[in-house]
């Protein structure tokens, strides 16, 4: 169902057929919008053709203002997964462009010239793509921008609630990593950022391609790429009536106690938010951002263990803490393999680029790369799964499993193929 600021209730999105692959058949049997970009890397370097039957049923669920829904819940098995809050999506929340990392891959086979038989078919898809691409780019930049020029903020942050010790930023897709601790209309948010950053890039490269006008997305990638531009839960006070009149306790909650009054400020956390503009590859080879990030990437008390990165630094105040009495910490610790994957791979980018930084981020590939492999097979010889994420302090698979989502992603780092 979808809820949009032109209806007072949510309506029921118009039926669609959708060719996707799960991240868990038996968890999570739906699709999600910001999963199928990882899953499309494995899935094309096996077959082409599937991978663009997939991105075109995905493009084709967009409405006309440019929205595509952040999950497919198809069929009453899909349905009996999700919890009820999650059923009803809103028309004004964006999702990462994961998209555009399958298209950056294609681009790039495109470029060798063993692969020109593949024009034939590829081009054809690409221009068939190209206007709904438009659209939603568009849509990303008109609804999700922030409050200074060239800054964007995720929607659908709840900013009236105390239940949570971090209102969560699901659209993110990192639903419970710490952002601002009073969502506002003055958030940034350095991950949207990247995301448009790599998605204006690849629309000029796809512009130029198919003979489009191109100048506009240069114009975005030349400006957003630009390097220089880059409490606690406490039990609630209820009243309890005096004991002639009582008849049933009420209930006490958790509640967040906030001790200073909020201000506009950087969010103090490190993390996997904080790697995005490297991850992305936004960074210049010579940029001493990087060099601060492969130092916090290699620091045992901040991101670095034997089994991967962690999503959340140790020393961190929400370090492996609850979001709520119910809610274990998902985004705050835990190794995520997807994003392992991007780190690699952007170690990998640099590595191979002239600067102060190559022989630092070469070794660092190699050894993170060599934990992370070590740790899955590891894993997948004691249990027999490979697994939704993994214990930053034992190495241990954990959440969901089977999850032959974006963790098979494992197999692209194992040829070293990125």
């Amino acid at each position: 169902m979808a809820q949009s600021n032109y209806h007072k209730h949510p309506i029921l999105y118009p039926e669609a057929a959708l060719f996707i692959a799960v991240p868990s058949h038996s968890f999570f049997p739906r699709g999600f919008l910001w999963d199928v970009g990882f899953h499309q890397l494995l899935i094309s370097k096996w077959d082409p053709q599937l991978t663009r039957e997939a991105v075109a049923h995905w493009l084709d669920l967009m409405n006309v203002e440019g929205w595509i829904p952040r999950e497919q819940i198809l069929g009453d098995e899909a349905l009996s997964k999700v919890p009820s809050e999650f059923v009803v999506q809103h028309t004004e929340n964006a999702n990462p462009l994961t998209f555009f990392l399958v298209l950056e891959k294609i681009l790039e086979q495109l470029d060798k010239p063993t692969n020109a038989p593949q024009l034939q078919d590829t081009l054809p898809f690409l221009r068939r793509l190209y206007t709904r691409l438009q659209t939603w780019f568009d849509w990303n930049k008109t609804t999700q921008a922030g409050p200074l020029p060239n800054s964007y903020r995720w929607r659908g942050r709840d900013k009236d609630t105390n239940r949570f010790l971090n209102p969560k930023t699901l659209t993110s897709g990192l639903d419970d990593y710490p952002h601002a601790s009073h969502p506002s209309e003055d958030e940034r948010h350095v991950d949207l950022y990247c995301w448009m950053v790599l998605a204006s890039r690849i629309l000029s490269s796809m512009a130029q391609l198919l003979g489009e006008p191109h100048q506009e997305y240069e114009h975005t990638y030349q400006t957003l790429s630009n390097n220089s531009l880059l409490m606690s839960l406490q039990q609630e006070k209820v009243f309890v009536p005096p004991r002639p009149m009582r008849q049933q306790l009420p209930v006490k909650r958790l509640v967040r106690s906030v001790r200073k009054a909020p201000k506009l400020q950087y969010v103090n956390a490190l993390g996997y938010v904080s790697l995005f503009p490297f991850l992305l590859q936004v960074l210049t080879p010579d940029s001493q951002k990087l060099e601060y990030i492969l130092k916090d990437i290699r620091d045992p008390a901040r991101l670095w263990t034997p089994y991967g990165l962690r999503s959340l630094s140790r020393s961190d105040a929400m370090y492996m803490k609850r979001n709520t009495e119910h809610d274990a910490p998902y985004w705050r610790g835990a190794i995520w393999i997807n994003i392992n994957y991007l780190a690699l791979r952007a170690l990998h980018h640099y590595s191979r680029k002239q600067g102060p930084y190559q022989e630092k981020t070469a070794d660092l590939y190699q050894e993170l790369r060599t934990n992370v492999i070590n740790n899955i097979y590891k894993q997948y010889q004691e249990t027999g799964y490979i697994w939704e994420q993994y214990s930053d302090s034992t190495g241990r698979g954990q959440g969901s499993h089977p999850f032959t989502g974006w963790s098979a992603l494992i197999v692209l780092i194992m040829a070293e193929e990125y």
